[in-house]
């Protein structure tokens, strides 16, 4: 049917309101393992482990060589990828025990109430492990948060990955569970995609699974895939990375059966290093090589996997070395998202959308990387500025100094022999230390160093004095 020309200038205004319409948003989703070593993962070498669907998940877009967790613990690391800004700025400075004071504040703006005000459909699925009262008032919740959907645990599947009888869905216990931790999580989320949001919106979902940290229970029929493993730990171990591959690759899945995954930016990523010593805990995480492991702020307790697709935008089958940490997506979604960031605050992460997509090497950082976990080993901050990475203690006396980029599992430290370098980044750090201690929440300097009551210095004179007056 040929069309008249006075059909055709009517419909040229038209063409020309859809050709000038921008693309629609984006929608976003960051799937977060828990205790998820570097080395963890087939395509980033692990010689045994099967893990199929990230393995292929990873040709489809960026792999981060040098993706960190915000923390080398749990809770903080959350903290950080919700709010963007370092752990003891927005308060969760370490995990966080049941009933402990320690919570994400609602004066911290989170992630999802930024794009739930934008118009996103939000959910989160999993762990959630950002207050200590969970599922009670005297803490926010997920909901308080910015998520319309939740179905989350404070901590730990219980009794373990298999059969979860503690997980709680929108403030009501959801009771005993049949099957594993990550699928029935991305079971969930997969369930409300489907049935219920609102299919108008763009959507925001988190999804933390509980694997592989401990207590750790795996599908015997994923333990089967090992029969060369004679160790049942670690076959155990194994199998549960492979339980964790599993449930990402259902909600995979499911974006490319609704038509979902063109428009979609997918990150993974871990919420710190592997737990345990790796030979006879039942954390049998690889670091890939590098020096600590979970709760150390050396390299193998805070480089972790860091994987991104957004078809069309991020280049398929890409690898980058730039540094990207936890507190980036924060700001990097909110960019894909066109939502204006926060500038009442200091925000610590940067967009990296540059740097996924390729048309970066590496992004400006105002504010340098930075670690500080007070229950650590060893050094218990460190700061990173390009390739040079500076650790201390506590008091600030006891210095660490490596270049990552000949050095990456911190064997020889260079503050002897770089002084000039050296004293410009101890410098730096202390003072950087000290701007985030003056903004934070000051409950590191009333509690212990685990999240606990503080430790009264006294407690024994006290105690002997209670004895004697009884």
């Amino acid at each position: 049917m040929r069309l008249s020309i006075f059909s055709f200038l009517l419909l040229v205004p038209l063409l020309l309101t859809r050709a000038a319409q921008p693309p629609a948003r984006p929608n976003l989703i960051v799937f977060l393992a828990d205790d998820l070593g570097w080395g963890d993962l087939g395509m980033q070498g692990h010689p045994i482990i099967k893990t199929p669907h990230l393995d292929a998940f990873a040709k489809q877009g960026v792999r981060l060589t040098q993706c960190y967790s915000a923390s080398a613990v749990c809770s903080p690391s959350r903290s950080a990828i919700l709010t963007g800004r370092t752990p003891h700025r927005n308060g969760v400075y370490t995990w966080i025990k049941d009933r402990a004071e320690i919570h994400l504040r609602t004066s911290e703006i989170a992630l999802p109430r930024l794009l739930k005000s934008a118009g996103y459909a939000t959910c989160h699925t999993g762990k959630w492990h950002l207050n200590g009262w969970f599922n009670d008032s005297r803490h926010p919740q997920p909901s308080d948060h910015g998520y319309d959907w939740w179905l989350a645990t404070q901590n730990n599947a219980a009794p373990s990955h298999e059969n979860p009888v503690n997980y709680v869905r929108n403030g009501t216990p959801a009771g005993p569970m049949t099957g594993y931790s990550a699928p029935l999580a991305a079971d969930e989320a997969v369930t409300w995609l489907r049935e219920r949001r609102d299919p108008a919106k763009p959507f925001f979902l988190t999804v933390w699974s509980h694997e592989p940290h401990y207590p750790i229970k795996s599908d015997p029929k994923l333990k089967a895939l090992y029969p060369e493993v004679t160790d049942e730990v670690q076959r155990e171990y194994f199998a549960n990375v492979t339980q964790l591959d599993q449930g990402f690759g259902r909600l995979m899945q499911h974006l490319d059966a609704a038509g979902l995954a063109a428009n979609t930016i997918v990150f993974f990523t871990s919420d710190n290093g592997p737990e345990g010593n790796g030979i006879t805990t039942p954390g049998r995480g690889s670091t890939g090589g590098f020096r600590g492991r979970k709760r150390d702020l050396h390299e193998g307790g805070i480089r972790v996997p860091g994987l991104a697709r957004w078809p069309g935008r991020i280049p398929a089958g890409t690898v980058s070395d730039a540094p990207v940490i936890g507190s980036d997506l924060f700001p990097t979604f909110l960019a894909a998202a066109g939502v204006a960031a926060p500038s009442d605050r200091v925000i610590d992460g940067v967009n990296v959308l540059p740097v996924l997509t390729g048309a970066a090497n590496a992004v400006a950082r105002p504010q340098p990387l930075f670690w500080r976990l007070l229950m650590a080993p060893n050094a218990k901050i460190a700061l990173r500025v390009g390739d040079w990475k500076i650790l201390c203690d506590e008091k600030l006396a006891d210095f660490e100094l490596y270049n990552l980029a000949a050095d990456p599992h911190e064997t020889t430290d260079l503050k002897a022999t770089e002084p000039s370098r050296f004293a410009a980044l101890r410098e730096q750090l202390v003072k950087h230390n000290a701007a985030i201690d003056a903004e934070g929440p000051d409950w590191w300097r009333r509690l212990s160093p685990n999240g606990g009551a503080a430790i009264d210095p006294n407690a024994a004179k006290k105690k002997n004095a209670k004895k004697a007056n009884d």
